[in-house]
């Protein structure tokens, strides 16, 4: 497992800044579609993948889940991960990347997944150890970086020379792979894939598919700095998948 860009000092520090870890779920401007989609976590055992902060492991346990695993590849994240668990009994935080997963077969009710596979290199390869790891019917959901948001890499708008955002840059779209992006002020590496990709490596691996999202800022949220710009472009999708019998 590499060392995490979250395990750097700066990247951490203007990481813990930004208004979803401050605020935890009600900062994210996606976390009421998500939300909405969510199943009943009542009695269900869950993962979820690139936990950080844990937010989503204690809404999981606050909504009854009896296990509830996260892991992630940052130590700092799970520093804070920890002292902010409310459920020791039923959330336990692990050391690990989503290529690390060494789970059993059938293990999970639930696999849950915030902004983390688009730093997965194989997407395929996840996907078929995911399935094993739920249980029948068992439900996948995940968030990532929209592959609009990603295709051309640099993840920024184009400004005019006042420094007036002018539009936002999509190219070579179907050139999937590595991107060497800028975030929080460090190179951050992401990988892209297409829309076809997310989807139909789900289909063609046994599972049926329940969600495709691309949430928008609620509108609580449009008057905070920069969020209604959000609506000029999709910065996320969000996708839903039951384990099939096949």
């Amino acid at each position: 497992m590499q060392k995490s860009i979250y395990d750097d000092e700066t990247f951490f520090d203007a990481y813990s800044q930004m208004q979803r870890s401050v605020e935890g779920l009600a900062g994210a401007g996606e976390w009421e579609a998500l939300k909405a989609i969510l199943p009943d976590f009542q009695g269900k055992t869950v993962l979820d993948i690139g936990c950080g902060y844990g937010w989503h492991c204690q809404y999981a346990a606050e909504q009854g889940a009896t296990s509830v695993i996260g892991i992630d590849p940052s130590e700092k994240m799970l520093e804070v991960a920890k002292a902010k668990n409310q459920y020791p009994d039923v959330v336990q935080y692990e050391l690990g990347d989503a290529e690390s997963l060494q789970f059993a077969d059938e293990q999970f009710d639930v696999i849950l997944s915030s902004l983390a596979l688009h730093y997965v290199a194989d997407y395929e390869q996840l996907i078929q150890k995911l399935r094993r790891m739920l249980k029948p019917q068992g439900k996948l959901i995940f968030t990532v970086e929209h592959p609009i948001f990603t295709a051309e890499g640099s993840e920024d708008w184009v400004k005019d020379t006042d420094g007036n955002i002018d539009h936002f840059p999509v190219d070579h779209y179907f050139e999937e792979g590595e991107r060497a992006t800028h975030f929080l002020g460090s190179d951050v590496k992401k990988y892209h894939r297409t829309l076809t990709t997310y989807i139909e490596t789900l289909l063609k691996n046994g599972f049926i598919l329940e969600h495709v999202i691309e949430p928008t800022p609620p509108e609580r949220m449009l008057d905070q700095p920069g969020m209604r710009d959000e609506l000029r472009r999709p910065m996320m999708l969000i996708i839903e998948a039951q384990k099939g019998d096949a």
